[in-house]
């Protein structure tokens, strides 16, 4: 499945759990730096219950995106996030690969 593809059934799953009356988040990857596993402009779809679809990092990051984007749901306000090899929050979550990210997670209130 292409990137393009896995971003829109991403997109296509926050609408219809902002139908269904789901609190949610939505990540987007908005920048990169060296070696990173997904590319800018990919997203992954979080509600308050922490069930996600969707990836900002091929797996190394989802974790703590989505536990950030609960606290976001929460909170009401978005947040910036950054990932990398000098960070030590980014050995614990794995992107141990040389690279960097950052993903901005923000509410998403009502149908999109």
């Amino acid at each position: 499945m292409s990137d393009a593809i896995r971003d829109l059934d991403v997109l296509t799953t926050a609408e219809a759990w902002a139908r269904e009356g789901r609190r949610i988040a939505l990540a987007t990857v908005v920048e990169t730096w060296g070696s990173a596993p997904r590319p800018t402009g990919s997203h992954l779809v979080i509600d308050a219950a922490g069930n996600f679809e969707g990836s900002v990092s091929g797996g190394c990051v989802e974790g703590a995106v989505v536990a950030e984007a609960v606290d976001v749901i929460e909170a009401g306000r978005p947040k910036m996030l950054e990932f990398g090899v000098a960070d030590e929050t980014a050995w614990r979550v794995g992107l141990s690969c040389g690279g960097r990210i950052r993903v901005f997670v923000e509410p998403v209130a009502g149908a999109l």
